[in-house]
């Protein structure tokens, strides 16, 4: 039986970008020298490393490509070479700037080598700062990355796509030994460290509870625990403070926010007034709401006013109407159909009609936050979203501004929690809102986003998202 070869993985990048700081998170200990000082790694360091399922590779990590002295030039030939021999290649820029001509050159030159190439887009270090990350797909990369290197973010994406590379150990056969004359790698002081692990998935949800005061948010807490941990009675308000209770779900952390009743605002003095803003703060912290409504009543302003917070955190959200069991003469569709039309805005949310109190389809809710939430943290590739926008441009070409010829070069998903998308344009300012909205439903009919918003932004190329 033959030894299985070790994939070999160099990570390459001009100056000061983070290669080194990536190759020690990779081998779990600080050996590499990390600075801010351009040049800093001037040699060749290799280390084994092990991910998931005993998969172990080599990475080499390389000193910065930089002509600018006859120094740097030879460092740079190395760092070229070590490429060459091999058989994955991460290719590492800096998120906190514009893509460089540089890099660009540098980039199509390692992709000429037709192996397996990723790029690393690394200093992302907030969900803020994902947006800088879309600028660097024009590169055309098979796979490209937003990372966080200095504060260990985004690396699940990355490690499954190393996977596809990295093969499964092949067991050895009982007594088995390496040769003993095999050969030394001269660079390498091989160090295993079986705790080099890819990121576990997000599993963890935080739900709030919202709606105006009586509802049944408490009931429907408790039923959704099994048991009374929140105070129930008829008497509004009688919930001031939140209540977090966390439960476990299909692998899923779940903790609920029992938000303290909101009233108008001409009504609330004292402890409550405390109490709303509480509350929406915690929506700030929120993946997910569940809006209870009373379906034995007519939506009112204040419903409205409530479900605006929704819209406004750009939160996955579940509508229940609560208090089914009372509800008389009104068929679903009716009920759903009068409630939908005063909540255009949540046009995405679906509804779920339960009794809190005599526990009907309580159950439910929670499969359906955990598939509300598997969708409001998926990321769709830029290759498949752009063939969904070419089939949507095809059936409905983007119209012009009078006159004006007004073009959408690509998309991409830039951000998840929720997922957003840039349309990259040549005229960001007379793409329609009408059109806008008109891709964000077929990206709704190919994607299944139910109960989560989309946030679909017109850019020019080089523009950050956030401009106006």
């Amino acid at each position: 039986m033959q030894e299985q070869t070790l994939k070999k993985v160099a990570i390459v990048g001009r100056p000061n970008v983070g290669k080194s700081s990536l190759f020690n998170r990779l081998a779990r200990q600080r050996d590499a020298i990390t600075s801010d000082i351009s040049g800093t790694t001037r040699d060749i360091k290799k280390r084994i490393v092990t991910i998931s399922q005993n998969r172990e590779f080599e990475v080499i990590d390389t000193g910065g490509i930089d002509y600018s002295t006859e120094l740097f030039s030879k460092v740079a030939e190395f760092s070229l070479r070590a490429a060459e021999q091999a058989d994955i290649i991460i290719y590492m820029v800096d998120g906190k700037t514009l893509p460089s001509d540089e890099d660009r050159e540098l980039f199509y030159k390692l992709q000429e080598q037709g192996k397996p190439l990723a790029l690393v887009v690394n200093k992302i270090d907030n969900d803020k700062e994902e947006e800088r990350y879309w600028e660097f797909l024009e590169f055309g990369a098979d796979a490209t990355f937003p990372m966080s290197v200095s504060h260990n973010r985004y690396f699940n994406d990355f490690y499954a796509w190393l996977e596809e590379y990295i093969p499964a150990p092949i067991e050895e056969e009982e007594g088995l030994q390496l040769e003993e004359d095999a050969e030394l790698d001269p660079f390498a002081e091989i160090v295993r460290d079986i705790n080099a692990v890819p990121e576990e998935e997000d599993t963890k949800i935080r739900v709030a509870i919202i709606g105006r005061v009586n509802t049944g948010k408490s009931s429907l807490l408790n039923a959704l625990l099994g048991e009374e941990r929140s105070v129930v009675s008829d008497v509004a308000g009688t919930t001031i403070d939140p209540i977090d209770e966390m439960i476990e779900h299909e692998g899923h952390e779940i903790t609920f926010i029992d938000t303290a009743g909101i009233r108008k605002r001409s009504k609330i003095v004292g402890i409550e007034k405390y109490a709303l803003t509480r509350t929406t703060e915690l929506l700030k912290k929120a993946n997910l709401v569940l809006l209870i409504l009373d379906s034995t009543t007519q939506i009112s302003e204040l419903d409205e006013r409530v479900a605006g917070l929704i819209e406004e955190h750009k939160l996955a959200c579940l509508i229940v109407l609560n208090k089914w069991d009372i509800n008389e003469d009104r068929t679903y569709e009716e009920v759903v159909d009068d409630f939908r039309d005063e909540l255009k805005f949540l046009h995405y949310a679906p509804f779920i009609t339960i009794s809190a109190k005599t526990g009907l389809r309580v159950h439910k809710i929670l499969d359906q936050i955990t598939a509300i939430y598997s969708r409001y943290t998926r990321r769709i590739s830029t290759s498949e979203l752009n063939d969904t926008l070419r089939e949507a441009i095809r059936r409905h070409h983007v119209p012009s501004h009078n006159g004006a010829v007004v073009n959408i070069k690509f998309a991409t998903q830039y951000e998840t929690k929720p997922p957003k998308i840039a349309l990259i344009t040549n005229r960001p300012e007379f793409l329609h809102f009408s059109y806008i909205r008109y891709l964000a439903n077929f990206f709704r009919s190919k994607f299944d986003f139910e109960g989560v918003p989309l946030d679909i932004v017109a850019r020019k190329r080089g523009q950050r998202v956030d401009d106006e």
